[in-house]
């Protein structure tokens, strides 16, 4: 059993991939995914879900904003050759449902695209989890193209997700905007919004 299963405080600090909140004059360096890294601003109060990974050398949190990324978490690192770094690279192409629906669909493909997942990984991660994850029925419309690989073919879906961007908050920064309009103004556009 974890000793620490959530933790609540303040985002006292945004680093690079990983935040630290501040519960009650204690910080926590907390690994997060990038669904929950852009979820909260410095000051924010914030409940997130923590796994706690003890190795002989290591010792490291793992915080999620939501209880369904954290277990879809421990599935991907109960995969063999998935480790705490490369399920949470997984876990940063897009929201917890779009995963889902990716691995549940058999999108290899977008798997891929996480840093560290070359096509054996994806397709062994599939193969184990396809009939484990549990799609939620409340999947909005930005999360099933996530999964869709016509998103991906999208160049400025490609050309904001080279940028940083994950493949969910790419494709909802261009969902508002002409589709007519050349690749070039339509990322000009979405980095504008």
């Amino acid at each position: 059993m974890t000793m620490i299963a959530t933790l609540t405080g303040q985002i006292q600090e945004k680093l690079i991939d990983s935040i630290v909140l501040d519960v009650r004059g204690v910080g926590y360096g907390l690994l997060v995914p990038g669904e929950t890294y852009s979820k909260f601003n410095i000051g924010d109060p914030a409940k997130i879900y923590v796994y706690e990974h003890i190795r002989e050398n290591t010792f490291d949190l793992y915080g999620f904003s939501e209880l369904a990324a954290k277990e879809l978490f421990i599935k991907l690192i109960n995969v063999n050759g998935v480790g705490p770094k490369v399920a949470l690279s997984i876990l940063s192409i897009g929201s917890v449902n779009g995963v889902s629906q990716a691995i549940a669909s058999g999108n290899v493909k977008l798997i891929q695209t996480a840093n560290g997942v070359g096509k054996k990984v994806a397709e062994r991660i599939l193969i184990e989890l396809k009939d484990k994850v549990g799609i939620i029925s409340s999947v909005d419309e930005s999360s099933l193209l996530i999964g869709d690989d016509a998103a991906m073919q999208d160049e400025a879906v490609q050309a904001l997700v080279a940028l940083g961007y994950s493949v969910a908050d790419a494709i909802m920064a261009l969902k508002p905007i002409e589709k007519d309009l050349s690749t070039k103004e339509r990322v000009t556009l979405a980095l504008k919004h």
